[in-house]
């Protein structure tokens, strides 16, 4: 199929200056030396030389750029939509999650002949990313309650979201989450903003959970009313006082079938028509990061014959539902790092295959956030049904375990190991040939493990990965 070229505005190519091609070496060189495949550093080092050298590269591509970000499923959602796009474009994308504004510069420095910019973005980094990038389209997927130490409350990454797209051109295509009462409030004086969501009530949850984060009106702070919520605060919800509700849904997923750990489908419906959409990733969650994927590639020009068939194509992102042979047997790695998405792990695990040994790493660096208090918030509880064994790793691994104690697992069922490498040889020790053991990692954790099973010939480094 040829290349898309129908594109609403054609930006002339700015020079490179000399400090792209100092970066570009400083990259080649920390691939050499297997420095995380140099995802981020080349950003900050031409950052240092060109403040505004981000503005320029992303200025060079043909189709622009578009910008994913979320709490929960950024990296799935537009590792979605990079599968939909790339026969109709050459993207930039940070495929391996450099999300930071250095990690967005190094996407753009390593664009090559790329036509449009499809970048991830971290929740803090957005309003600079937005303001730098002039982004075409924006995807906003939540906002859960993460890293208060780092982000603060959630009103706080609303307000400067807002901001962000209050500086948007009206031409630019804004998509959000109608199901998030957060997002749709942003969305509000966006002209021709584009709403996504579930509607399927016979998989909602009975109440929302306690530690369910938007539960008050944004209006009046009457607390919301739920025909059905979903994952979360995330569903249809009206204020009873002042009437704020979910907006109508142009791009929605119905018909919802999840089958365990072996995926899901649903209905997307669009205004152009309807397809059955099958993925081989499972839950909920990925049902909406699914629906999100889609409603950017439509903005950005995918037929919903693409869309369906880039969904249908795409395989986990990395350490997000990813499978990794390891001999006779096989590691499941899902992240979790909020209330929020590993609630969403735990009700998958134990709808499809609920695990007999399962490693829980619980980090705390600055990437993690420091306050680890989060883990009192998720409910461990329906995993414990049938568990033999679970190993707590990585650096909180004692306070891990407490948490396992209080929801009611005996001693003899838990065995500390802050090693991940031991933790990880132990696990498989446990596991029986033919058998699937389940990481449960924090975010540097999982990229630890990452480079422990590569280092193992076990997967390609994830810089690697497409």
């Amino acid at each position: 199929m040829p290349r898309s070229r129908t594109l609403a505005s054609v930006r002339a190519p700015v020079p490179l200056p000399i400090e792209v091609a100092a970066a570009r070496g400083v990259a080649a060189l920390s691939r050499f030396v297997g420095a995380g495949g140099g995802t981020t550093v080349p950003g900050k080092l031409l950052s240092r030389f060109d403040p505004g050298a981000i503005d320029r590269l992303a200025a060079r591509l043909p189709a622009g750029t578009a910008a994913v970000s979320a709490t929960n499923g950024k990296t799935t959602t537009s590792a979605m939509a990079a599968e939909i796009l790339r026969p109709r474009y050459r993207l930039a994308h940070n495929a391996a999650g450099a999300n930071l504004v250095s990690g967005v510069a190094s996407t753009l420095l390593a664009a090559g002949r790329a036509e449009l910019g499809l970048l991830e973005v971290d929740e803090g980094a957005l309003t600079e990313v937005v303001r730098r990038v002039r982004p075409r389209a924006v995807c906003l997927g939540n906002l859960f309650r993460d890293q208060l130490d780092r982000y603060g409350e959630l009103e706080l990454v609303a307000e400067r979201w807002r901001a962000a797209i209050g500086g948007l051109p009206a031409e630019a295509a804004l998509l959000v989450n109608g199901d998030d009462p957060q997002l749709a409030a942003i969305a509000e004086p966006h002209p021709g903003s584009i709403a996504f969501g579930l509607d399927d009530p016979r998989l909602a949850r009975p109440s929302l959970q306690h530690a369910a984060d938007s539960k008050y009106c944004i209006r009046c702070g009457a607390p919301y009313d739920y025909a059905a919520a979903y994952v979360g605060h995330l569903g249809d919800y009206r204020c009873p006082r002042c009437g704020h509700a979910r907006p109508h849904l142009d791009v929605v997923a119905r018909a919802v079938e999840l089958r365990g750990l072996e995926g899901a489908s649903f209905e997307l419906e669009t205004p152009e028509g309807s397809r059955r959409v099958e993925l081989s990733v499972p839950g909920l969650y990925n049902v909406y990061n699914a629906v999100g994927a889609a409603a950017l590639a439509r903005a950005l020009g995918a037929s919903l014959d693409e869309t369906a068939a880039g969904l249908s194509r795409f395989s986990a992102a990395f350490g997000r539902f990813e499978r990794i042979p390891a001999g006779d047997r096989e590691l499941l790695l899902l992240l979790i790092k909020n209330p929020a998405g590993a609630n969403e792990v735990v009700r998958t695990l134990v709808d499809g295959r609920p695990p007999r040994v399962v490693v829980v790493a619980l980090n705390d660096a600055v990437a993690d956030g420091r306050d680890v208090s989060w883990i009192w918030d998720v409910d461990f509880e329906p995993l414990l049904r049938g568990l033999d064994l679970l190993i707590a790793s990585g650096s909180r691994a004692a306070e891990l375990a407490l948490r396992f104690r209080y929801g009611g697992l005996g001693d003899e069922a838990i065995e500390v190991e802050p090693s991940l490498e031991r933790a990880l040889d132990r696990g498989l020790e446990l596991t029986e040939p033919g058998g699937e053991l389940v990481l449960l990692p924090t975010y540097t954790a999982m990229l630890a493990l990452q480079r422990l099973v590569a280092a193992r010939g076990l997967a390609r480094p994830y810089w690697e990965r497409r």
